[in-house]
């Protein structure tokens, strides 16, 4: 199909249908106009090949499970309508060329030259990082030109960089692998590229839940096949949107806040002499509580607190949107969110205790929901500095935004809802 064909596809009846459950109704037409420019940006930069698809690859929010993955726990995730585009063909060369509209980068990888960089960082490893992580398990791969665009927030904790992962591995499984691979090899893949080329010691959070979509439940006991649950649940029904605010970025160095969590809640693991704290029981932390203080100390038993308890409430939590019970699903949110900001520590950084604008946002936020009585708030993501989350009903987030842009500056909400599709190509849902 050229790109006049995938153009004329993309005004169909069903197409319009699929943008609605990707990016909302009231989304829809603007990204029909979207993938029209990656299509045209294709067809100026390479050529009209006739033989042309489009991908899309969202990004993530983490709703629930806030710093559990690490010691192998429990996550409630959702993929989100902010999403990474791509039109993309086979070129019939030893040679991936990737155009980024977004990001004004123009990247041409040799396969038979997939070694890591000295530096190990940018967009270049990461690409050889997920080329290599197909060989390494068994996958084909090729040539292949694309165009891609992406409107996921950078440094928001969405996860851009793992929808970008995520839709170049659809392209990779759809040209040269006949769609064999799930998403959840896309996600090893991911993993694989973030820890081998870029030296991240990342887990499988990101990927997975851009490469799976809609709602999921992680469980990470067995890191190595983490059990992945999709959750049969109409969140658009529930007539709520859910908002990240961006507090702004915080000046001190946050390496050593982040490496903290992890290593404190293993440090409690290790007084029970085992690795991380899904092996050990919230009640064996309280009856040698002493001990396990003096050994690991206040906060790292705080920590551990908030570990034990988030897992359950990802669980009621699941079981709460299975029964259809949305507003104890909202209540575990307020909860999961005052058991980061009390237990958890991850709100502000303690070399920096002046500069607060996730508790801050939170504040502003409390306040809000607790005048309309409704509605819920947590911080998002890693924390320390960055972004909260806030869900709430349809007919009060214009106010919201309004109310919160005009404390903390205009532009920084951004209104997302779930969506129920991961790392696709867009032609297969097409046909």
């Amino acid at each position: 199909m050229n790109v006049k064909e995938t153009i004329q596809l993309l005004k169909s009846d069903k197409a319009a249908a699929l943008m609605a459950e990707f990016y909302g109704k009231e989304g829809a037409a603007a990204n029909e106009a979207r993938y029209e420019r990656v299509l045209t940006g294709f067809e100026q930069e390479f050529g009209d090949t006739g033989d042309i698809l489009l991908f899309s690859s969202p990004g993530r929010t983490e709703i629930s499970g806030n710093h559990t993955d690490h010691n192998h726990g429990k996550v409630l995730a959702g993929s989100i309508n902010l999403d990474c585009v791509g039109a993309a063909a086979r070129n019939q060369s030893d040679l991936v060329h990737i155009i980024s509209e977004t990001y004004d980068q123009d990247i041409t990888i040799d396969l038979n030259q997939l070694e890591p960089s000295a530096k190990k960082a940018g967009t270049a490893d990461l690409i050889k990082g997920l080329l290599k992580g197909f060989k390494e398990s068994g996958c084909r791969i090729g040539g292949f030109d694309a165009y891609v665009t992406s409107n996921v927030i950078s440094a928001a904790g969405v996860s851009s960089s793992a929808s970008f992962e995520m839709l170049l591995c659809s392209m990779l499984n759809t040209f040269f692998n006949e769609g064999r691979m799930d998403n959840v090899a896309y996600a090893h893949i991911g993993k694989y590229s973030e820890n081998v080329y870029w030296d991240k010691a990342s887990g499988l959070l990101d990927q997975m839940a851009c490469a799976v979509g809609g709602l999921i439940t992680i469980d990470f006991a067995e890191p190595s096949s983490p059990r992945v649950e999709k959750i049969d649940f109409d969140f658009g029904s529930q007539d709520h949107s859910l908002i990240i605010v961006q507090t702004g970025k915080g000046h001190a160095d946050l390496s050593a806040d982040y490496s903290s969590v992890p290593n404190e809640m293993k440090k409690v693991a290790r007084f029970f002499r085992k690795e991380v704290l899904a092996q050990v029981s919230e009640e064996q932390v309280i009856e040698h509580l002493e001990k396990v203080r003096a050994y690991a100390g206040d906060r790292s038993v705080l920590r551990a607190l908030h570990f034990f308890e988030e897992n359950k409430r990802v669980e009621e939590e699941v079981k709460a949107l299975k029964e259809g019970r949305f507003e104890d699903f909202l209540r575990n949110i307020t909860a999961s969110g005052n058991s980061s900001w009390k237990w958890l520590q991850n709100c502000f950084t303690a070399s920096a205790c002046q500069e607060q604008g996730i508790t801050i946002a939170l504040a502003l936020t409390e306040l809000f929901i607790a005048e309309k009585q409704r509605g819920a708030c947590r911080v998002h993501g890693g924390g320390f500095a960055g972004v909260i989350m806030a869900m709430l009903p349809n007919d009060l987030t214009d106010e919201y935004i309004k109310y919160i842009e005009g404390c903390l500056g205009e532009g920084c909400a951004y209104r997302m809802s779930i969506r129920p599709y991961g790392a696709v190509c867009v032609n297969e849902l097409l046909k």
